[in-house]
């Protein structure tokens, strides 16, 4: 076939054209916000839509919840509520996962089960000793880090973590005066044990707090993030903070964007979290590649107090 000047200059035209998308029509992480006053809704059916929505692929499969079991304490905001975390659970179950386990590894304390039990899990999860896992102690597999931010090159993880078909981390929408916002990535810290890392784990901190966090982001490509931000932690968070009514779920299977839409949501700037700016696969600010669903960010947005020397990381429009 013979092609003249015109038609290799026109096809060149076309195929670069054709490489060059306006930054609207490259493909956006679809983040769902939804309204839950408080913990006495339908949570299950809520969560239950959510999935639904994001197609999440469930039918047959062992799910892990992570939630943030922190400290002891009946009261203040600082764990991801038990009574969230069992409606998360009887959704997978009613969409057909083959199993639901609940998994922590806190940072802070050796007594796990004793916590969860002053946190109210025992009493809001149906027969939870049974599917808990205690990630400071279950037996491990080391990792290598491909391309590390951290200056760690290896990881050792629990088994059970690593068996799982999908992890769903479940954060509590929560300020933290070290990283900015503790949130779904964040969270995975819990995944970390501590028969190995110690108590707190120290060794994440000393290769980089938000350097780690993208390791282990990165390290588990099957995700989906359910936050509790029905009731969140602002100011001295992650522990000493003040309750932060906020009545909302956000979910998605993408966290750096669900953990984006909380902090506009939060009233923080996720293009100042040293985390989110380690995660990022291209140049366009979050706003532009998050694809809301639900309730939208403004008709939800509620200012976090932070520290006073965090408020550099304030959204200021």
């Amino acid at each position: 076939m013979h092609f003249n000047r015109r038609y290799f200059f026109l096809g060149s035209l076309a195929l670069g054209t054709g490489c060059m998308r306006p930054r609207s029509e490259i493909s956006a992480h679809r983040v769902t916000i939804a309204k839950a006053f408080d913990y006495s809704v339908d949570l299950e059916s809520i969560v239950r839509r959510i999935l639904i929505d994001h197609q999440v692929s469930i039918a047959g499969k062992r799910v892990l919840l992570k939630p943030n079991l922190v400290e002891f304490s009946p009261d203040a905001p600082i764990n991801t509520n038990p009574i969230f975390v069992s409606a998360v659970a009887s959704a997978f179950h009613a969409l057909g996962a083959a199993s639901v386990r609940i998994a922590e590894g806190p940072g802070h304390r050796r007594m796990t089960l004793d916590m969860a039990e002053a946190a109210g899990y025992f009493n809001a999860v149906s027969r939870f000793e049974n599917c808990f896992t205690d990630l400071n102690l279950d037996e491990v597999t080391r990792l290598k880090l491909h391309n590390p931010k951290s200056t760690l090159t290896e990881l050792y993880l629990p088994n059970t973590l690593l068996a799982a078909d999908l992890l769903v981390s479940l954060p509590k929408m929560k300020t933290h005066h070290w990283a900015g916002a503790t949130l779904s990535m964040k969270n995975l810290f819990g995944v970390v044990p501590g028969s190995i890392y110690g108590w707190p784990k120290n060794v994440l901190h000393w290769a980089g707090i938000h350097e780690s966090i993208a390791d282990l982001h990165a390290l588990f490509p099957r995700q989906f993030s359910l936050v509790d931000g029905i009731e969140g932690m602002e100011g001295n968070g992650p522990i000493l903070g003040n309750r932060k009514a906020a009545g909302i779920i956000i979910g998605g299977s993408h966290p750096p964007s669900v953990d984006a839409t909380c902090c506009h949501i939060m009233r923080i700037d996720p293009e100042k979290l040293r985390y989110l700016k380690l995660v990022k696969s291209d140049d366009r600010p979050y706003g532009e590649s998050v694809r809301q669903i639900g309730e939208t960010v403004s008709s939800v947005q509620t200012s976090f107090r932070l520290l006073p020397q965090l408020e550099h990381l304030r959204l200021n429009s």
